[in-house]
């Protein structure tokens, strides 16, 4: 059992097909594998985490839409997967409609905060916030719950477009919402070593962005597509891809992230 509460992560990035579901489920998975208690959050209306860990529809009776609307506690909300430590509040695109459903109430942006505050959380050690391709409500509740921020980031060549927007909403939720809240870290992601591309999106990362960017680095990699169709992490489909070990070594570099921040 945690002695501290859980890390809250949110992993977002507005910007669409960056890899950020992918990195919500493996590095949860990941984590999962060294010993830690890890709890899923899926915000995003298509679902994707959920399916990607083997959570069907018919199996989402209490969905993270539920959470917000107060119709039913988070820990209600909570299903296993097949992975050991791993578990989920999976999600429906009833999700969609939170927006225009919460538009008139006055606690629309900390409606997640204070329904993972009112669960017992005691026996989780980190809790992964899916977030969708937008900076909307559901985002906005993310930012708010969490202590830190992930930020997946495409080895293109537009990766710094729309981080700064990304990080100026990170400020402001710190300055009116949250001021616990910190961006734990960039992660590159879709890194191709062969392209000339890549190498010199990186530098321009690394140059700008600094110590935020994680050393390690995710590769372009089939086994990290093709897992989610299987319902389970990379991690279970190809333990051995070099999409799996990066997520893995992400996971290290993380924990000793948090880790440094606690004894700080």
């Amino acid at each position: 059992m945690s002695e501290r509460p859980p890390r809250i992560i949110a992993i977002t990035n507005q910007k669409g097909g960056v890899g950020k579901t992918t990195t919500t489920i493996n590095l949860g998975a990941s984590l999962a594998l060294m010993g830690e208690r890890v709890l899923l959050v899926d915000m995003d209306p298509q679902g994707n985490a959920s399916t990607g860990l083997g959570i069907g529809q018919a199996a989402r009776d209490i969905t993270s839409y539920d959470v917000l609307m107060g119709h039913e506690t988070a820990g209600a909300a909570i299903l296993p997967t097949a992975t050991p430590g791993l578990s989920i509040i999976p999600a429906t695109p009833d999700l969609s409609s939170i927006d225009l459903e919460l538009a008139g109430e006055r606690d629309r942006i900390t409606r997640l905060r204070n329904a993972l505050r009112d669960a017992d959380l005691g026996r989780q050690d980190y809790v992964l916030i899916d977030c969708p391709p937008s900076l909307n409500l559901l985002t906005v509740n993310a930012l708010v719950a969490a202590d830190g921020v992930l930020v997946p980031l495409q080895c293109e060549f537009f990766a710094l477009e729309g981080i700064t927007q990304l990080l100026r909403t990170v400020g402001e939720i710190r300055q009116s919402s949250n001021k616990a809240l910190i961006t734990q870290g960039i992660i590159l992601t879709m890194y191709d070593q062969r392209n000339n591309l890549t190498s010199d999106v990186e530098t321009d990362v690394r140059e700008n962005l600094g110590a935020l960017v994680f050393k390690t680095v995710i590769p372009r990699n089939v086994r990290l597509s093709e897992a989610p169709s299987h319902g389970i992490p990379a991690l279970a489909y190809d333990p051995r891809s070099s999409g799996s070990q990066a997520y893995v070594a992400l996971a290290r570099e993380l924990r000793r992230r948090v880790r440094a921040r606690q004894t700080a």
